[in-house]
């Protein structure tokens, strides 16, 4: 084989179907360019095909990642877009060393790196869930499916109040469920499995999107099921026995689940 070829082989996938309760109000942000004079400062993203709320996969990754990074001590040391800076490993040697960068081998690294890794996980869009569509419509919210928090800011130095307002989906919405994707290509990605899960409960022990440090943002995952897919049988679904209320129930199975899935999986 020419030194120039690689070969990558998928050895299988491992599958977390869940739903994310916000126990707070949710506030994950989307664009403000069409609102009217006197309307929403902060508005809510919303599917444009039916006006609901939902949580982009992209913010729960990077909120998982941006816990990872801190948890982990990392160096933010690469600038993907204003006044934001996330770590990402500049050498392949640096991309390697211990057994692998867990967050870069996971999440991946910029294309201008030049570091060739496969990144391993995949995070869908969790749409607001049937039930709480039904109820967040009869409801007498404040908008569409959603609140209006108002609060006022207080300048430091004259005492001056600025009023502003947030929108947030309502505490008890659920959205999914939904999905997160893991693939694994060698036996040290099944191991870096363990940081998906701890990113997990960081986010939950934090809180994801808009004005956290306020009060909102808090979620919960839970109604959680794990299954796999091997490659050597990929048309073969395998669910795990166990279904979980919590993301600490998983964490609590893990050693048992991971064997589990180092069985189906074939090649490592």
């Amino acid at each position: 084989m020419d030194k120039k070829e690689k070969q990558v082989q998928l050895l299988g996938r491992i599958f977390v179907s869940m739903k994310i309760e916000s126990v707070t109000g949710l506030h994950v942000g989307g664009s403000a360019s069409d609102m009217e004079i006197g309307g929403v400062d902060n508005p809510v993203i919303r599917n444009p095909l039916n006006n609901q709320p939902y949580i982009p996969g992209s913010s729960l990754r990077g909120k998982m990642r941006s816990q990872l990074e801190k948890s982990l001590a990392l160096v933010q040391n690469s600038n993907i877009g204003k006044n934001v800076d996330i770590h990402s490993c500049q050498t392949v040697e640096e991309y390697e060393k211990n057994g692998g960068c867990p967050v870069c081998h996971i999440f991946g690294v910029p294309a201008e790196k030049k570091i060739n890794g496969q990144t391993l996980l995949v995070v869908r869009d969790f749409p607001l869930n049937e039930d709480s569509e039904k109820e967040l419509k009869d409801a007498q919210t404040d908008a569409l499916y959603t609140e209006i928090k108002y609060e006022v800011a207080i300048d430091r130095v004259t005492s001056a109040a600025s009023p502003r307002n947030i929108e947030r989906v309502p505490a008890g919405a659920v959205f999914g469920p939904a999905e997160l994707v893991f693939s694994v290509y060698s036996d040290e990605d099944l191991k870096r499995f363990r940081h998906v899960l701890d990113g997990m409960q960081l986010v939950e022990d934090d809180y994801l999107g808009g004005s956290g440090s306020r009060g909102s943002g808090k979620v919960q995952f839970k109604d959680i099921k794990i299954s796999v897919r091997s490659s050597q049988y990929y048309g073969i679904q395998h669910k795990y026995e166990k279904k979980f209320d919590t993301l600490q129930q998983v964490s609590d199975d893990y050693e048992a689940l991971i064997g589990w899935a180092r069985a189906l999986i074939g090649g490592v």
